[in-house]
C-alpha cells in the first residue's frame, strides 16, 4: 500500500517539479533583449496587420481541416483492427473491408467534387 502511494506521490511531484523548474530557469536565466521584431504582431503567417482584424479567410482552410479530422479518426479505428486481426476471424475481416469501402467511396466523392484542389 505504502509503496504504491509513494510511487504515485513521487510521480506527481516530478510531474509538477520538472515543468516548474523549466519555467523558473527560462524566466531567470534566459536573455531579456526586447527588440522591435519581437514586439511586432505575427499571426497565422500575416505580418503587420493593418486595418480590421476581421479578415475573410477562404473556406478551403476549414474544409481541409475537417477532412483531415475525418480521415484521422478513420485511422484510429484501423489500429485496433490491425492489432486483433487474427482473433476477429472472417466476420471482423468482412466488417473492416466494408468500413474501408465506405471510406474509399467518401474519398472518391471528395476527389470528384474537387475539395482537395487548391485554386
Amino acid at each position: 500500500m505504502y509503496a504504491t502511494t509513494f510511487a504515485l506521490l513521487t510521480t506527481i511531484g516530478l510531474a509538477l517539479a520538472v515543468p516548474g523548474l523549466m519555467l523558473f530557469l527560462a524566466a531567470n536565466v534566459g536573455p531579456r533583449r526586447i527588440t522591435e521584431a519581437k514586439l511586432a504582431t505575427y499571426e497565422s503567417g500575416i505580418q503587420h496587420v493593418v486595418g480590421s482584424a476581421r479578415e475573410r479567410f477562404s473556406v478551403k482552410f476549414y474544409l481541409i481541416a475537417i477532412l483531415f479530422i475525418l480521415f484521422d479518426v478513420e485511422a484510429v479505428f484501423l489500429f485496433p483492427w490491425a492489432v486483433n486481426f487474427q482473433g476477429l476471424g472472417h466476420a471482423g475481416f468482412v466488417e473492416m473491408f466494408v468500413f474501408i469501402g465506405v471510406l474509399l467511396i467518401g474519398y472518391v466523392y471528395i476527389l470528384s467534387r474537387g475539395a482537395l484542389k487548391w485554386d
